[in-house]
């Protein structure tokens, strides 16, 4: 279990959503989200972003982040969220979007590899090496098109919260908010409306 860094913010120990611990690329999407205070973007700076794929073993600490690919990090993630959104309303969708993810998938080809562990061999698909924030990217873009192709990309769905913009994986097909917060917050909206409704003069 990962430990919690104490001197981060808050909003950085918040629990990840459904989905997020199978599939970084929602993760990505879900670094621009709302909270009770205003919005949060947890990639609005250069610095930011290297710490956050660093925290998720995409990019190692020693290597720096350059603002060429601190903008094609983030035109990525607003790229796999319009992917997003265009598989959960049964459309096309921008041909923009799509060259933005299949630009970053070919920074940084897998070449396969054979890969020999204790459970035997395998295939081991490696990014190329020589430049690790391509890799990264490669890989975050890997990640949403096995997610948008594969078995569960059905369940993928926005959260129905007003204003929480984040994405995660339906466990059953009535859940609409990506955790029991915003769900709580729904309803407690609800019934504060409800209250003014019954309190209001006729």
């Amino acid at each position: 279990m990962r430990a919690v860094d104490h001197d981060a913010p808050v909003y950085l120990h918040q629990l990840p959503v459904p989905g997020e611990e199978r599939y970084i690329s929602l993760a990505l999407v879900n670094t621009r989200f709302t909270l009770s205070h205003g919005d949060i973007d947890l990639l609005d700076d250069t610095e930011s972003a290297h710490l956050w794929l660093v925290r998720h073993e995409l990019l190692p600490d020693r290597v720096a982040l350059g603002g060429r690919q601190f903008g094609r990090l983030l035109g990525l993630r607003e790229a796999v969220r319009a992917l997003f959104e265009a598989y959960d309303a049964h459309e096309r969708p921008a041909v923009d979007d799509l060259a933005t993810l299949n630009s970053a998938l070919a920074a940084a080809p897998s070449t396969p590899r054979l890969a020999w562990t204790s459970d035997g061999p395998h295939r081991a698909d490696e990014p190329d090496a020589g430049n690790p924030a391509a890799a990264a990217l490669s890989l975050l873009a890997e990640d949403a098109t096995d997610l948008l192709t594969g078995s569960e990309a059905e369940q993928l769905t926005e959260c129905a919260a007003q204003g929480c913009a984040r994405w995660f994986l339906r466990s059953h097909g009535a859940r609409r908010w990506c955790t029991t917060k915003c769900g709580n917050r729904v309803r407690a909206a609800r019934a504060y409306a409800a209250k003014r409704g019954r309190e209001s003069p006729t």
